[in-house]
């Protein structure tokens, strides 16, 4: 069976690491205030000159490297993102051209925190379809530009980064062996920007209503996690490991009580890089498959939850 093989892995921060300390020097926060709630102690703020496309084609590059890919290879590139460079065209085509490639096929998607898993099932459908043998798919974002700093509840929260995997049409086991996708609009006034070109003309900021988010994440979190590892005929006790989106420890921690899952099975980067929202699953992916966690051959579980609401999962045998 033609299928979607991760063969590479990458990923990208800017220089500049805040930790809860520092930011207790210009927001009304302090540190144990910030990691009793939220896990998080440290995230990456994009300074001058670093953009989500810019990060975005950082972690491609290592990606393609990692895959032993030259970019002349590339058939598809999915850039998933909330904060593009510009309102168009696509930042994935900015990706494109700094990666030297003329012509490919090259666009964005947005389903906020859940936009690499979207982006993800949208490449593994081209690729099983035979639209391309070889897809970079990317999450990054640049949250930090969409935060109001006047409000500790949300701007604590965020990050800026990038994560990508290459993609590679290959016969046989390994691969994207099932993803499934869900949306509810109705849930448009608890986690937004207030703001977009057809309504203010501005960028906006994000607003979210936490205690109502963590509620349906860890509801929708387990059940579309159950929902695809189904899907793949596979149970629970297969995952070897849960590469969650990084957005609060304690939302993590609850997911995975919901599944009866061991906490040492779930990926956590939340801690160091905080809500990198596209960019978190690709980031958290990417940090356990250098350090040696993620091997080939483990089955994975991908799954996020973002504004929208949306929400997604993915079994990936890696």
């Amino acid at each position: 069976m033609r299928r979607a093989v991760i063969i590479g892995t990458g990923s990208a921060l800017p220089a500049r690491r805040v930790t809860n300390t520092e930011l207790a020097e210009t927001v009304d926060t302090s540190d144990e205030w910030i990691i009793a709630r939220t896990g998080i102690e440290a995230r990456y703020i994009a300074g001058e000159g670093e953009t989500t496309a810019s990060l975005a084609t950082e972690a491609a590059r290592k990606a393609l490297d990692a895959a032993g890919i030259a970019p002349s290879a590339v058939g598809l590139i999915i850039l998933a993102t909330a904060t593009p460079d510009q309102t168009f065209p696509a930042s994935a085509t900015k990706v494109q051209a700094a990666l030297g490639i003329n012509d490919c096929v090259a666009f964005d998607v947005q389903a906020v925190c859940s936009g690499f898993l979207y982006a993800l099932s949208v490449a593994e459908s081209m690729i099983r379809a035979g639209t391309a043998d070889v897809a970079v798919v990317i999450g990054a974002e640049t949250f930090s530009r969409i935060l109001d700093w006047d409000d500790r509840t949300t701007c604590v929260l965020f990050g800026d980064g990038a994560g990508a995997v290459v993609l590679q049409a290959q016969d046989g086991e390994r691969g994207v062996l099932a993803t499934r996708l869900h949306a509810d609009g109705r849930h448009n006034e608890l986690l937004y920007v207030d703001g977009g070109p057809s309504t203010t003309g501005t960028v906006g900021k994000l607003r979210m209503k936490g205690q109502e988010v963590f509620r349906h994440a860890v509801t929708n979190l387990a059940k579309v996690t159950n929902e695809v590892i189904e899907a793949a005929g596979l149970s629970v006790a297969d995952v070897d490991w849960i590469v969650p989106h990084q957005a609060n420890r304690r939302i993590l921690d609850a997911t995975a009580r919901k599944l009866g899952l061991a906490p040492e099975k779930i990926i956590i980067t939340v801690d160091q890089h905080a809500n990198t929202s596209a960019a978190s699953v690709p980031l958290a992916l990417d940090v356990a498959v250098r350090d040696g966690r993620i091997k080939p051959g483990d089955l994975l579980v991908l799954e996020a939850m973002g504004g929208g609401f949306t929400w997604a999962a993915a079994a990936v045998r890696y």
